[in-house]
């Protein structure tokens, strides 16, 4: 069975190697992105099965990516990966048809049942904000 392709969005670049180095054993990185114009035009090219955003992002929030690659007819699973534990946040994100959201500090721990769930069709939410 082939790997599950992503593509990962951070205007960090420091958090996107970590973010590669934790997934690429489980899944392939097919391409990384710095900010929301980019990772449009980079899922269009790569075509990824998911795509893990960050919600601030500058120029492009990742929530606006979202509704942007929902608009274009994506089909790939997003998950947002964030230091936002704000249910407004949350509620703005899941309004987009994201369905799975991890705060950053639960990265290590929530990221990878994240992608899972969202790549098997079902939601999840880091359960640390869940329990705010």
């Amino acid at each position: 069975m082939s790997r599950a392709r992503l593509l990962l969005a951070d205007d960090h670049e420091e958090f996107l190697v970590m973010e590669a180095r934790l997934l690429e054993g489980e899944f392939e990185v097919v391409s990384t992105a710095r900010g929301g114009r980019e990772a449009l035009d980079k899922a269009a090219e790569f075509r990824p099965d998911a795509l893990v955003l960050d919600v601030s992002m500058p120029g492009l929030s990742g929530i606006e990516t979202a509704r942007q690659l929902r608009a274009n007819g994506s089909l790939a699973k997003i998950v947002f990966l964030t230091v936002h534990g704000d249910p407004d946040f949350i509620r703005a994100a899941l309004a987009t048809g994201v369905t799975a959201y991890v705060v950053k500090s639960r990265l290590a721990s929530d990221l990878i049942p994240a992608l899972r769930e969202a790549l098997a069709g079902r939601s999840f939410v880091s359960p640390s904000i869940l329990m705010d």
